[in-house]
């Protein structure tokens, strides 16, 4: 079993060891929005004790990075990124200067994902929709032009709050380090093919409203997408998108994950609408199995249906391994959703903004 998790609530961060339970909190008081974890492996160099100076393309470099521990980048809300390379022990708030426009300070920061690639790089976004990339692990960024420039960029707008709109979900693509997928809440999917010199508005068959997506290392071409109007894939990185509700009862896609060993195995989570997710309180599981369809996933060990809401999913290390996080809890699945077992760690019981999983 993985030993570290990291959750993301309006009131701070959880890291839980997942075989005690001890759960402790960080960044207290902090709306903490999305989470991008590279484990010591992953980092490389990086964590092997490579301290010197600033770092920079193809280095993090910087004080504490010898810790040898997950880096963890953190957005919130209310007050920017934040960054620990020590497993979530310790965090600075980091980009201060250079978030924001003219790099005004910190802002809203909705998601952040780290290259495959190279841990070094990073994109961030924003709300209202900005995009920033990083080249020193997160510690300073710069902003990626052209994404508001856009023509569906006039049509965005979120609907709590109908004068804004934010970046919602950053993915990488594993097999080309200059593409990536931009998910704007609500509006569009937005794809770069050469890391922000230029945009793919709304690819063909892409969906508006875009919460979550996904893709696996040894299927490159695949692209998934939960969005509040279904769920898709495509099949030619983000080219163009196909919309697949087979058994999918509920139309309302929020989380989702890809099993580590089986890129054709998907888990989501789903609602009726908006109101059932997130207020409401009506939330299901489903597994997708590329050329079979959803299975609604009752009866499995995790809390569905009425009186649950919307879970947040993340991808494991093993094959099989999947982990939900919702008002109801923390659990894992070590066989894609057969069934799942609870952590018992003490955590909020309130819906999760964000999950990620470190290293062992």
């Amino acid at each position: 079993m993985c030993a570290r998790l990291y959750a993301g609530h309006g009131d701070g961060l959880r890291v839980v060891d997942a075989e005690t339970g001890d759960a402790s909190v960080r960044l207290a008081g902090h709306a903490v929005e999305s989470l991008s974890v590279a484990s010591a492996a992953q980092r490389g160099e990086a964590a092997s004790g490579d301290s010197g100076g600033e770092g920079g393309e193809g280095g993090e470099g910087g004080q504490g990075d010898e810790d040898g521990g997950d880096r963890v980048l953190a957005g919130t809300f209310d007050a920017g990124l934040f960054h620990s390379v020590d497993a979530g022990e310790t965090f600075e708030r980091v980009a201060a200067e250079t978030l924001g426009p003219g790099g005004s300070g910190p802002e809203a920061v909705t998601a952040v994902a780290t290259s495959p690639h190279d841990p070094a790089v990073v994109w961030v976004g924003t709300e209202p929709s900005r995009v920033y990339r990083s080249t020193d692990g997160g510690r300073t960024v710069e902003p990626v032009a052209g994404l508001t420039d856009v023509p569906s960029a006039s049509e965005w707008s979120f609907p709590p709050r109908p004068d804004t709109h934010h970046v919602r979900w950053i993915e990488p693509c594993p097999a080309d380090p200059d593409r990536w997928f931009v998910g704007v809440e609500a509006g569009a999917l937005v794809v770069t093919p050469d890391g922000g010199e230029t945009w793919i508005d709304r690819p063909t068959g892409s969906r508006r409203d875009n919460h979550a997506l996904a893709t696996h290392p040894d299927a490159p071409d695949l692209v998934y997408s939960a969005a509040g109007d279904g769920f898709a894939e495509s099949r030619d990185r983000g080219g163009s998108w196909r919309v697949v509700d087979a058994g999918l009862a509920h139309g309302y896609v929020w989380g989702l994950a890809v099993d580590p060993g089986d890129p054709q195995t998907v888990l989501v989570s789903a609602a009726s609408g908006a109101d059932a997710a997130h207020r409401r309180g009506e939330a299901y599981l489903y597994r997708y199995r590329r050329g079979e369809g959803f299975e609604r996933l009752d009866g499995r060990g995790i809390p569905t249906g009425e009186g649950t809401y919307r879970a947040v999913l993340a991808s494991g290390r093993e094959p099989g391994e999947l982990w939900a996080l919702h008002d109801g809890g923390l659990y894992r699945t070590g066989d894609a959703g057969d069934s799942f077992e609870r952590v018992s760690a003490e955590l909020p019981a309130r819906p999760a903004r964000s999950l990620a999983v470190g290293g062992d």
